[in-house]
């Protein structure tokens, strides 16, 4: 009888071991992109541009996919260097990475970011820099593109590229 109750008494206490805990609601969450997320993630930041264009009187942005891919291909040669920077591994510029994606336009500008924070929060940080809101407000500007790369640590480096079809319009 002893030797069913120690049987029951240690599956009782591990059982119990295995339990979640509780979450610490004031641990900062960890924010995760998952495949599916790229449509929303990409509207989400051009509605959030186009708002914050539309309040300081700019025309809105269009996304365009050529200028996406040059930003998707950006932003996973970041990570492989591990270094936040506008020069691709191979020595490419910006202008480079639009043109050989077939873009018809010139490039306007480029921002680039490392870190573990979502799409808006990078925005609103762009935003408070000169020169990457700049690029953001820049009323040459007609299109965008927009991604990024998460490692597996949850490292995200995020690119945002604006473009123009518009001739005469130039790099801010």
């Amino acid at each position: 009888m002893i030797r069913l109750i120690s049987i029951f008494l240690v599956l009782g206490l591990t059982v119990a071991g295995c339990t979640p805990r509780p979450v610490d609601s004031d641990a900062p969450q960890l924010y995760r992109i998952g495949r599916g997320d790229t449509g929303k993630i990409q509207f989400r930041m051009l509605d959030s541009v186009n708002a914050l264009r539309s309040a300081s009187g700019q025309a809105p942005l269009q996304l365009d996919p050529k200028l996406n891919a040059a930003a998707a291909t950006h932003s996973r040669d970041m990570s492989i260097q591990n270094r936040p920077w506008h020069f691709g591994s191979d020595g490419s510029s910006p202008i480079d990475r639009v043109a050989r994606v077939g873009y018809p336009g010139v490039l306007i500008g480029e921002n680039i970011s490392e870190t573990y924070e979502s799409e808006l929060e990078t925005l609103a940080a762009w935003m408070e820099k000169p020169d990457t809101r700049r690029v953001i407000l820049s009323p040459d500007a007609t299109q965008m593109g927009f991604s990024w790369f998460q490692e597996s640590n949850g490292k995200i480096w995020w690119t945002l590229v604006t473009g123009s079809t518009v001739p005469g319009a130039g790099p801010v």
